[in-house]
């Protein structure tokens, strides 16, 4: 797969995962939220079966949230669903355990320190490090410098934070 399609997966994928955990959480509207999941779930598995690098991180991402019991809606089920669903069916390249755990193990501490930081401490570094998610990030970075997959797959995945973050702010602005 080329990197300018896993680029676009990465960004389709993080724009819609926040915009359709927004919509449920905010507006409460489960079908819009839905049908947002759903796009979500097509593109990160659509990235998972192309490539090794989007694998592990688009297994590690609902994984984590799962165990840090961050899956609080059925949009997030359904997500899951479809993502499963794809990758059963198209296939996911071969991973390491051990890569798959450390991007697990990122995920949880981004998810449960962004939940408890800001309620044990004032901070600004450690509130700006965990309202960021920045734990993924390095174990992403450290994992291309390692070799684990290419530089252009941590690229990928901060393009896939930053539509994250935009979607957010194209929520808030439009509701």
């Amino acid at each position: 797969m080329s990197y300018i399609i896993l680029a676009i997966l990465f960004l389709i994928s993080g724009f819609f995962m926040k915009y359709s955990d927004d919509l449920f959480d905010v507006k409460h509207d489960l079908t819009y939220s839905s049908i947002f999941g759903i796009i979500c779930g097509i593109a990160s598995a659509a990235a998972a079966v192309g490539d090794v690098g989007a694998a592990y991180i688009f297994i590690a991402i609902p994984i984590g949230n799962l165990l840090a019991l961050k899956v609080d809606g059925i949009h997030h089920i359904i997500t899951l669903i479809i993502f499963v669903i794809i990758c059963l069916i198209c296939g996911i390249p071969n991973l390491s355990l051990v890569i798959l755990a450390i991007c697990i193990l990122s995920a949880i501490c981004d998810e449960i320190g962004h939940e408890t930081i800001p309620r044990i401490t004032e901070n600004v570094f450690l509130n700006l490090f965990f309202e960021y998610r920045f734990v993924m990030k390095i174990a992403i970075f450290l994992l291309a410098l390692y070799g684990a997959f290419d530089i252009a797959v941590f690229i990928c995945f901060l393009i896939f934070e930053m539509s994250y973050v935009g979607a957010g702010i194209v929520f808030e602005k439009l509701n």
